[in-house]
């Protein structure tokens, strides 16, 4: 079957489900979750009911898709794994029977000093994944933890607590990451980050993309292999988003990274489609349309990510902005800049700003959400207010002079939302503002200015974008649109266009960002270098080079 046929059937499965319960019930939580369980025949929640499968009976490896922990509070870590023997198959390779997970939370990597054990249930309408929310543990400890199912042991992950919310901690070392398209390249910058001592990763979306992926895998160009056919289409349902998550958790270097560190995630676009927002698709579709494939993406993303309970998805709507405390040192409000954004303005795409794109009633957050933020930020006592979201906050002009273009999908889309965040950022008292982006595929280091049209304006705070994993294939380290940006934007103060990461260390009085690199991701085995390294100081924001 042919790729345009492929998609026309799913589209209409899709339209069959929204045309089952109507436009007008479709428009509710309510609706939408019961749509989606009619698109699938599965029941919208975990269900007790089901039969009960003896883990002796799993004759495959079931943890094929690794383990990741996430979201660490003081005295609680999330745990996640999914039993999936054969992940590139509907179902995983299980019957529809829910499994008794066994895990074990553990001091020492050899498990000889064990602290928590327990067992936690995969059931069948969760695609088989297992949350386990580990709670009454020391604050600021690292613990290492596995699953057993039958005769099968899990890898064993790494993951540690916050420190609590009154304690004076010194510092704090994070890594971010964006954009992993399977089909431009390998995710060797994965496999260093393993490497690396930090004490969180923050991945700000895109962490799949909806594109299909031919049977060599793209710029991968597999000759050990072929991919199925079933990878090989845009994904538009919920068996198709599960088993791109199946394709992408795969790999063996972004299993070894979540292995390795606590993961803390929010999505972009890809991860549902491209450049929607809010309610709206990037396609002409009808919105309960694009509101139920919303929701199977919603749904798988939570049942393959190391999330809470508390972000488990209700139909299309799930709540994924959150706050994590890490001591006195930190406070990190995790936007979504997708879910509740107006539509971006002439159309998308690079375009002259006017009168649509700066009209105050745009958001890009949602008035809930942009309360939540204020409220946090004026409550907050930390050191270092973090805002790890999407898109490129700071504004970025496309050349120099009067005919400049802003991008209408990131924050330059959204002006007046932007600059409620910096008028309540003040009005707080926030000193030491840090946004982390990912998005782009290049890295970039900004200074955040009151007002982007006077470049001598105070500097409220830095932005640190993390390129991408492998979105963009090789890269370069200076793109073709290098001195055009540099020289129309004199608070852009560094930019370069290869794959990889960034870390940030965090102390009390400086803030250091290293910008890490890979030179090559179309084939393996790149040997990672650091690009360039800055620093900001605490109450004086803005870039220097270390």
């Amino acid at each position: 079957m042919n790729r345009v046929q492929d998609v026309h059937e799913h589209s209409e499965e899709l339209r069959a489900a929204a045309r089952h319960l109507g436009r007008r019930r479709f428009l509710t939580a309510t609706g939408a979750a019961a749509a989606l369980a009619f698109a699938t025949q599965l029941p919208v929640a975990g269900s007790a009911a089901a039969a009960e499968l003896d883990g002796r009976r799993v004759s495959e490896e079931p943890f094929t898709l690794g383990v990741a922990s996430g979201d660490p509070l003081p005295g609680s870590v999330l745990l996640w794994t999914r039993l999936a023997p054969r992940p590139f198959e509907p179902g995983g390779g299980l019957p529809a029977e829910r499994v008794s997970v066994h895990w074990e939370l553990a001091r020492d990597e050899r498990f000889t000093r064990t602290v928590r054990r327990g067992r936690a249930t995969a059931h069948p309408e969760f695609s088989h994944a297992v949350h386990v929310e580990v709670e009454h543990l020391e604050s600021d400890r690292e613990f290492f933890y596995r699953f057993r199912v039958g005769d099968w042991t899990s890898p064993v992950g790494r993951t540690r607590t916050a420190p609590a919310p009154w304690a004076r901690n010194a510092g704090l070392k994070l890594a971010a990451v964006s954009c992993q398209a399977y089909h431009d390249g390998y995710f060797t910058a994965y496999r260093h980050l393993a490497r690396e001592d930090v004490d969180v990763v923050f991945h700000l979306g895109d962490y799949l993309y909806e594109y299909g992926v031919n049977a060599t895998g793209g710029a991968r160009a597999y000759t050990d292999r072929t991919l199925p056919a079933v990878f090989d289409r845009e994904t538009l349902t919920l068996d198709d988003y599960r088993l791109r998550y199946g394709l992408y958790k795969s790999d063996p270097d972004l299993r070894a990274a979540h292995a390795a560190h606590p993961f803390v995630v929010t999505w972009d676009d890809h991860e549902t489609e491209n450049n929607y927002a809010g309610g709206t698709p990037e396609n002409s579709v009808p919105p309960e349309e694009f509101l139920l494939r919303r929701a199977a993406a919603y749904r798988a993303y939570w049942e393959h990510q190391p999330l809470r309970t508390s972000q488990r998805p209700q139909g299309p709507d799930m709540r994924l902005y959150r706050r994590l405390r890490f001591g006195r040192l930190a406070q990190f409000d995790i936007l979504d800049t997708r879910q509740y954004r107006s539509d971006q303005a002439y159309g998308d795409g690079w375009q002259v700003p006017g009168p649509e794109s700066e009209n105050p009633a745009r958001t890009m957050t949602g008035a809930a959400q942009e309360r939540w933020l204020l409220d946090g930020w004026r409550e907050s006592r930390s050191r270092w207010n973090v805002l790890p979201q999407q898109v490129v906050f700071a504004e970025r002009r496309d050349r120099a002079g009067a005919d400049f273009k802003l991008s209408m999908d990131s924050w330059d889309g959204y002006p007046a939302s932007r600059q409620r965040l910096l008028a309540g950022a003040e009005a707080a008292g926030v000193e030491n503002l840090m946004v982390l982006t990912g998005d782009v595929h290049v890295g970039y280091g900004l200074d955040i200015k009151a007002d982007f049209r006077d470049p001598a304006s105070r500097t409220v705070g830095t932005e640190i974008v993390a390129t991408s994993i492998s979105s963009g294939k090789d890269g370069a380290d200076r793109p073709s649109n290098y001195d055009k940006l540099m020289q129309a934007n004199p608070h852009l103060r560094f930019f370069n266009g290869r794959r990889g990461y960034v870390t940030v260390a965090l102390g009390e009085e400086t803030a250091r960002a290293d910008f890490r690199t890979v030179p090559y991701v179309t084939t393996q085995g790149a040997p990672v270098t650091t690009a360039a390294s800055f620093v900001t100081e605490a109450g004086d924001p803005g870039l220097t080079p270390a």
